[in-house]
């Protein structure tokens, strides 16, 4: 099968790689239908996730059909359109039993990390019965992709960890795919009194304004006069709530300048390099710092919240490509700024299992995008 494969920090190849086997009676084999590359593979690009060693098959996104399942598999069955979880949790150990499934003993965020990952033809799932998800007809496929890790991400590491409440006064730092997730489902599901979107890509900025932002403000102009301009449309006072959705030092600084008293900075960036706590200026603000990995525990919800028209993840996918184009799909998300990229999604295969020719239980709307192609 056809693999992106990390060579090297800067490196990666597309290759042929041997088909994933069973190793483990919970595991599950999936032909990919849309996969998505994340900031996080970036990172890992970056020489910044050492747990990532060359070799490896990145990817931990992905829609697709199974095609074998272990003898342990519950739940998922062969032929059926899944979604795969960014995080691979055995539902049973300590960590998962206290909803901390990132952390899972025997899982966690392995996939396209510590084992081989979903942007490939196949991939093997460890603990399938509670890392795949069978998905509805009524959501079509390369939009369920943000599902696996965007959609779960914001709601989980930016939304509730930034402890929003109805009324409460929002900054997002970086219009990113999760930044403007989190902005999406803090609209619909808390009403806030005030949003403003701080970061860099024009583009994005006026897609953070169509989702629901009253102030949009570029960084580029300088960190300060950013701040000042976002203090001052909040009447002179800090944020109730700032979401860090970047993870570099000048984001980290932002959402430190931008929180008010009693306030929470909820960080979901992947950090490549220390930052500072300016503890000087916020020892007595009585601020809370939340930081947090997925655990993509929501998932199951958020899933019926778009079945019911709650949140649109359409607006977050601005790209589509076949697997043949997958160079330029890194390319593409590399330089999203200046491409105007949010979320690329790669097509890979046909929507059959590839044991069978089975009609699945999907739209005839997402039939027609899949016979167009990306």
């Amino acid at each position: 099968m056809k693999a992106v494969v990390y060579q090297k920090p800067g490196s990666f190849v597309i290759e042929d790689r041997p088909m994933p086997t069973i190793l483990q009676p919970g595991d599950a084999i999936v032909k990919l239908v849309w996969t998505t590359i994340c900031g996080t593979d970036l990172h890992i690009l970056q020489g910044h996730v050492p747990s990532c060693t060359p070799g490896r098959i990145l990817g931990h996104e992905g829609v697709g059909i199974v095609v074998t399942v272990g003898a342990g598999v519950s739940g998922p069955r062969v032929g059926d359109r899944v979604l795969i979880s960014c995080i691979s949790a055995c539902g049973m150990c300590a960590p998962c039993r206290k909803g901390m499934t990132s952390h899972c003993s025997t899982g966690g965020w392995i996939l396209g990390n510590e084992i081989d990952g979903t942007q490939a033809e196949y991939v093997r799932v460890p603990h399938a019965s509670f890392s795949l998800h069978i998905l509805p007809a009524s959501i079509p496929s390369d939009l369920a992709v943000t599902f696996s890790d965007i959609l779960p991400t914001a709601y989980e590491c930016g939304v509730l960890n930034a402890a929003m409440q109805p009324g409460s006064s929002l900054a997002i730092v970086g219009p990113g795919p999760i930044g403007l997730a989190a902005l999406m489902l803090v609209q619909r599901l808390f009403g806030p009194s005030q949003v403003v979107v701080i970061g860099r890509g024009e583009s994005r900025l006026r897609i953070a304004k169509s989702l629901g932002a009253a102030h949009t403000f570029s960084s580029r102009e300088g960190l300060e006069e950013a701040v000042r301009a976002a203090i001052g449309v909040n009447g002179g006072a800090g944020y109730d709530a700032v979401i860090e959705a970047v993870g570099t030092k000048e984001s980290f600084d932002l959402a430190q300048m931008l929180v008010g008293p009693g306030g929470t900075i909820a960080s979901l960036g992947v950090f490549g390099s220390k930052c500072d706590l300016h503890l000087d200026r916020l020892w007595n603000r009585n601020i809370c710092l939340r930081t947090r990995l997925v655990d993509a525990v929501s998932t199951p919800d958020l899933i019926k919240m778009a079945e019911s028209q709650m949140v649109h993840p359409e607006v977050l996918i601005s790209h589509r490509f076949s697997f043949e184009d997958m160079m330029q799909a890194y390319e593409t998300f590399q330089a999203a700024s200046q491409r105007d990229a949010l979320k690329v999604v790669i097509s890979v295969g046909a929507e059959t299992s590839g044991v069978e020719d089975k009609k699945l239980g999907v739209s005839s709307w997402e039939h027609d995008i899949l016979s167009k192609g990306p």
